[in-house]
């Protein structure tokens, strides 16, 4: 290493929320006006529509250049890895070839439907900032502004209204794929329901997607939100549930909890008016405190209260600060000062956080950092924080509620809990755990396992962008794999295309961004 290059890795690693501050910033913020701007142009010329089908033409022509060339290599899409919401990032792109997919436009807004439909590569916020001024809204919302409706399908998605309408797979009316012999299938409930029940959670193992249907709701202007402060590990559980349980009265529900005996609850619903029992709060302005900071003033307050949120403002409340992993990044970014000085630029890409990962954070993440999602039959809430608390002591953990449909094939990766008396509990709850855990001597090669075990022995899944220590029999007692492995073998090629999952997620095929430089150089 030259005296440069240490140079240049010490700064990285001693002054990164300086080094994030005064440079991934401003090279964020002009990116994110770029393609703000060109996704408004695009939206208003209507210019995408009629450019579509000529792009999945492309791909299908890469496909069949593929084919001709042998088929010999196995094949992603050309999408950087360093844009995936992952802290790792996927080996596999070094040795597969890569087919340009490159969608990421919004179609059609069809109001008589009560769909949208879009290109993979949208955005939650770009399809939020369009569909809200035009009164629709999707009705299930993910948090952070970056998040693709091609990764949230062909991974998992979920919000805090998904108790009422489940994970983001089942707002999806319809997909559109290109298969590896270069078929383009529209693929929906009525055609081809196997292909539509098997893309969620696939990991892009089946075919590319070109463009899904996603269901739209009537939008108001805003979220009338409740926090219920709580403090003990019953009360606290019991009035999750019950909020979950009434979808009729909850529009949406969230819990953070800030220890294993406190919380937040909050419980939201649609309305066009702000009512005298509570006040307004725009909560995404770029000077006001971190949601997850102003949701704790609740607690220590020790008494409820209501706000009136804008509703795009709710949707986006964990975006300036990626839920609370921002303060490991920038620690004063939540100052007063830095909030009104530069916190109209926040949060920074992901992808060039990963990219100026040293040597010496990745250590130190490998073997502290936390970042998983868990998604657990709400009946063991309770033995899950317990589990968190005992094993981890890392807090802020996030809880949203969701709800697992099955079809009536039982397709899928994913089911709902099946009790011993056949009756069936669709009711699941993701704990999201962020940030570097309190415990003495933690490690996370060996706590991590551990954490899965408890996750299988309970029938959960675990959200597959974090990094995964299964082993591939564990993967696939965890995710049913059953109808997945009949289609691809009766898929035209498709085995000889893509990867089985596991491969693509598993440590096999994933790598630490300095592991990733290192193999590109």
């Amino acid at each position: 290493m030259t005296k440069t290059s240490h140079l240049f890795e010490s700064i990285l690693t001693h002054y990164r929320g300086l080094f994030a501050t005064l440079v991934l910033l401003p090279v964020s913020a002009l990116y994110s006006a770029y393609t703000s701007a060109r996704n408004l142009v695009v939206f208003r010329l209507k210019s995408a529509p009629a450019k579509h089908e000529q792009r999945v033409q492309r791909v299908i022509r890469q496909i069949e250049d593929w084919k001709k060339d042998g088929a010999v290599e196995k094949l992603c899409t050309a999408r950087s890895g360093w844009k995936t919401m992952s802290e790792l990032v996927p080996k596999y792109k070094l040795s597969h070839r890569k087919i340009d997919v490159g969608l990421c436009d919004i179609l059609e807004i069809s109001e008589q439907r009560g769909t949208v439909k879009v290109e993979p590569l949208a955005t939650m916020g770009q399809i939020s900032r369009n569909l809200i001024p035009k009164g629709w809204t999707l009705a299930v919302v993910p948090e952070l502004d970056d998040l693709t409706v091609g990764g949230l399908i062909m991974g998992f998605g979920i919000e805090s209204s998904s108790h009422k309408y489940g994970l983001f797979q089942f707002i999806c009316a319809s997909f559109d794929l290109v298969t590896a012999d270069g078929q383009w299938f529209r693929c929906s409930p009525s055609k081809n329901a196997d292909l539509y029940d098997l893309i969620p959670w696939s990991h892009g193992t089946l075919g590319f997607l070109v463009a899904a249907e996603l269901k739209i709701i009537p939008a108001k202007k805003f979220i009338r939100l409740h926090y219920q402060p709580v403090y003990s590990l019953k009360n606290m559980t019991e009035v999750f549930e019950e909020a979950c349980r009434k979808p009729e009265e909850n529009d949406f529900v969230e819990g953070l909890v800030y220890s294993r005996d406190t919380a937040v609850i909050m419980r939201g619903t649609f309305t066009n008016d702000i009512g005298s029992d509570g006040t307004f709060n725009a909560v995404g302005r770029w000077y006001k405190p971190w949601f997850y900071k102003h949701v704790q003033t609740y607690l220590k307050n020790r008494q409820a209260g209501i706000e009136y949120i804008p509703l795009r403002h709710y949707y986006h409340r964990h975006t300036r600060s990626y839920f609370w992993t921002m303060e490991e990044i920038i620690p004063f970014g939540n100052h007063p000062v830095f909030r009104s000085l530069v916190g109209w630029a926040l949060p920074p890409r992901i992808d060039l956080l990963k990219y100026s990962e040293t040597e010496t954070t990745r250590k130190l993440r490998e073997k502290f950092h936390v970042l998983q999602d868990m998604l657990m039959p709400i009946r063991y809430l309770k033995q899950s924080i317990q589990y968190f608390d005992d094993h981890f002591n890392l807090y802020p953990l996030w809880l949203s509620p969701m709800a697992i449909f099955d079809n009536d094939s039982h397709i899928g990766f994913v089911h709902p809990l099946c009790n011993k008396d056949g009756t069936v509990d669709e009711m699941y709850v993701d704990i999201g755990a962020y940030g570097t855990p309190l415990k003495a001597n933690f490690d996370n090669t060996s706590a991590l396992p551990l954490l899965e075990k408890f996750v299988m022995d309970h029938h959960g899944y675990q959200a597959l962008y974090a990094k995964t220590m299964l082993s591939r029999q564990d993967f696939r007692t965890m995710f049913d794999h059953t109808s997945y492995d009949k289609l691809r073998e009766r898929l035209p090629f498709c085995k000889q295309a893509f990867d089985e999952v596991y491969d693509k997620v598993s440590s096999k095929g994933r790598v630490s961004p300095v592991e990733m430089r290192k193999l590109v150089k």
